[in-house]
């Protein structure tokens, strides 16, 4: 295995489990707007928080480490941070 072929199976391997992370995340978000109706809860806001603040460490390291292209990291964490405003938006509407 050459040098080159490990990268591009360490970019693969960051990229899958960045993946999964945002999944992850999103079904929290997808949790939260479902039951949006019955109560505010500010106690899973933090969750999410943390859980954002988490995602973007990991995304800046497998950045900084050569994993992951600058673009390729700012798309995942700009398609949640929109879904997280959608939620923050719709709790404040509630």
């Amino acid at each position: 295995m050459t040098s080159s072929d490990l990268q591009e199976q360490l970019h693969h391997k960051a990229i899958s489990l960045l993946h999964e992370d945002a999944d992850k995340i999103q079904k929290l978000i997808e949790v939260q707007m479902e039951n949006l109706a019955t109560r505010y809860c500010p106690l899973y806001e933090e969750v999410l928080d943390t859980q954002m603040y988490g995602f973007s460490r990991e995304v800046d390291f497998a950045i900084r480490a050569g994993l992951l292209p600058e673009a390729t990291g700012k798309q995942l964490l700009s398609k949640l941070e929109r879904n997280l405003a959608l939620l923050y938006e719709a709790m404040n509407q509630a």
